[in-house]
């Protein structure tokens, strides 16, 4: 073994983080972990992999679930295709007859890609297959001094051959695991931590002063912009909601009357409401219309009533919209008491 992993090795066993899905060999629960931790930071994700393990303990238990009740677990979490995908493959597992246990039986999995059958299959089973995500492109490329954009077929070529080359085939698991926490906690995106980094004396970047520079990325495709207007219809106690289809944003997912004409009385609660997605920016106003008559809507609008909203999964931004509505209500109240104090005093 050359020096590289021996002292990544050292380093993980010194400062490696204790996170509960290290401590089984349960493939369930270390794929859950993955699949959470895809686009999410570890103290986000922790409480969400906490839940899920809480309420479907098992596989099986995940695939006997409806996804309108996995989506609703998953909300605030973003990428709901995740979610989605992650239901398919609780079933796909099921009907398999259990958790596969090689490379390309977890590489067929809905929803997982090479580097997450990587993670699973070192983690759970001990297969010698080396992981490539962000924090793996960062220490190799600084370390070794690899200027080969990270976002191209070549780069992924390398950096993928190399990661294999590195791996101790007999600690796969924890090599693997040492060099994400490398990345993620010596040797971070920004401030890495080279004074007290033990590869300091072999890293390429540290000795040109290039840090900074490496990984190298090329340039993401240009951000749009995106204007949406939302109505809240209050109706007797009812309000309407829309399940977004296939082929856009939020797929499967409830959100309120989306609609380009605001019906007149409608009242603005809040504007330009800012939300950013991985290509998108997201610009919406939000109208409250209380009405004694149900306006004429498309057809797969549902009218439900205003209490059960939150059984229905919703995206993080029309879950801040909604919660104008509660601001709403309190400002109502607190003018009321205003009012009543003033009329009492009289």
């Amino acid at each position: 073994m050359s020096a590289f992993p021996l002292t990544l090795l050292h380093w993980f066993r010194e400062n490696g983080r204790d996170l509960p899905w290290r401590q089984t060999r349960d493939p369930y629960a270390i794929w859950l972990s993955e699949i959470i931790l895809q686009q999410t930071q570890v103290k986000q994700g922790w409480d969400y992999w906490l839940r899920f393990m809480r309420r479907w303990p098992t596989v099986t238990d995940l695939a006997n679930a409806t996804e309108d009740e996995v989506l609703r677990e998953w909300q605030g979490l973003g990428y709901y295709s995740r979610a989605r995908n992650l239901h398919a493959a609780a079933r796909q597992i099921t009907v398999g007859g259990g958790f596969p246990t090689t490379f390309d039986g977890i590489r067929a999995l809905k929803g997982v890609g090479d580097y997450t059958a990587a993670a699973i299959g070192s983690f759970a089973f001990g297969l010698p297959v080396a992981v490539v995500d962000g924090n793996v492109y960062r220490v190799l490329a600084r370390h070794f001094g690899i200027d080969t954009p990270i976002n191209t077929t070549e780069g992924k070529k390398v950096f993928a051959a190399m990661a294999q080359e590195l791996l101790p085939a007999t600690e796969a698991s924890d090599y693997n695991q040492a060099i994400m926490d490398f990345g993620a906690m010596q040797c971070t995106p920004q401030s890495p931590h080279c004074d007290t980094c033990p590869l300091a004396e072999t890293c390429i970047a540290f000795r040109e002063g290039r840090t900074s520079d490496l990984p190298v990325k090329l340039r993401k495709l240009k951000v749009k912009e995106r204007r949406l207007t939302y109505i809240y219809i209050r109706c007797k106690g009812m309000t309407a909601i829309h399940r977004r289809q296939p082929g856009d944003i939020w797929q499967g997912l409830w959100e309120p009357w989306l609609t380009e004409e605001v019906p007149s009385g409608a009242v603005l609660l809040c504007q330009n409401v800012k939300h950013v997605l991985t290509h998108r920016v997201l610009y919406a106003d939000f109208y409250l219309y209380e009405t004694n008559e149900r306006p004429p809507l498309p057809a797969d609008y549902l009218w439900i009533q205003e209490a059960d909203i939150d059984n229905y999964a919703v995206p993080r931004l029309i879950e801040i919209l909604l919660s104008s509505l509660t601001s709403l209500a309190r400002r109502l109240a607190t003018l009321c008491l205003q009012r009543t104090s003033l009329t009492s005093k009289q």
